[in-house]
């Protein structure tokens, strides 16, 4: 009986030596068919390393597979979730903006009208009531009848 061990050493020998046969065949005698055939041999060896890692190792292809769906599925997730997380962000703090500015612009709004009153003539209730005071006592009249 053959060791396994023995057998996989002498399998692999004889890929290589395969591979070097078909970079003889595409040096000397045709191109094509050299490659045909290294691709070939290529082929057939990938399939048996696959087979060796299946054999080794039963649960290689399902832990491999897990492990992308996982990336895959993680940086979705996250990417998804930065999006979700700034756009609701940025729509709150607009709100809040505007809602603060809208304040302030009411404010700012009464003040030019109050300004706009001022500016025209027309004296505000607490001016009124000075400007009759200083009438009565005549402080603010002028002496021009001398």
């Amino acid at each position: 009986m053959v060791n396994p061990a023995r057998a996989d050493a002498l399998v692999d020998l004889v890929y290589g030596g395969l591979i070097a046969l078909a970079i003889v065949l595409i040096a000397t005698v045709d191109t094509n068919v050299g490659i045909a055939f290294g691709v070939g041999v290529f082929a057939a060896y990938v399939v048996h390393v696959v087979w060796k890692m299946v054999r080794f190792d039963p649960d290689w292809m399902t832990r491999t597979v897990r492990e992308t769906v996982e990336e895959t599925v993680g940086d979705s997730v996250e990417r998804t979730v930065e999006e979700s997380v700034e756009q609701t962000v940025e729509e709150s703090v607009g709100e809040t903006v505007e809602q603060a500015m809208g304040d302030q612009l009411d404010e700012v709004q009464e003040r030019v009208e109050s300004l706009d009153e001022r500016v025209e003539g027309t004296p505000r209730a607490d001016e009124v009531g000075d400007a009759d005071e200083a009438t009565d006592s005549g402080e603010g009249a002028d002496d021009t009848r001398a």
